[in-house]
């Protein structure tokens, strides 16, 4: 396993972090690998198409309906009036 050493962190920062940490059960630096674990989770995933990815956003929002794709559709230019 490798190791990461951050600098500079703000003290706010920290005790947020550790708040966090106890609130979860578990040691700062168990709580700072969570974080990190989760933030980059989702990277290798692929993306879906337009529809997928807007819906993906709003999943726990109570996003009921499908959201169209529009793949095919041609997409008109607005016109505005000056």
């Amino acid at each position: 396993m490798g190791q990461l050493v951050v600098r500079n962190i703000e003290n706010v920062v920290k005790t947020r972090l550790q708040r966090r940490a106890k609130r979860h059960g578990r040691s700062r630096e168990e709580e700072v690998r969570d974080i990190l674990r989760s933030a980059v989770s989702g990277e290798e995933a692929p993306s879906g198409a337009l529809g997928t990815d807007i819906s993906r956003l709003f999943t726990k929002t109570g996003l009921d309906s499908d959201v169209t794709e529009l793949r095919g559709h041609t997409i008109a230019a607005a016109e505005l009036e000056s």
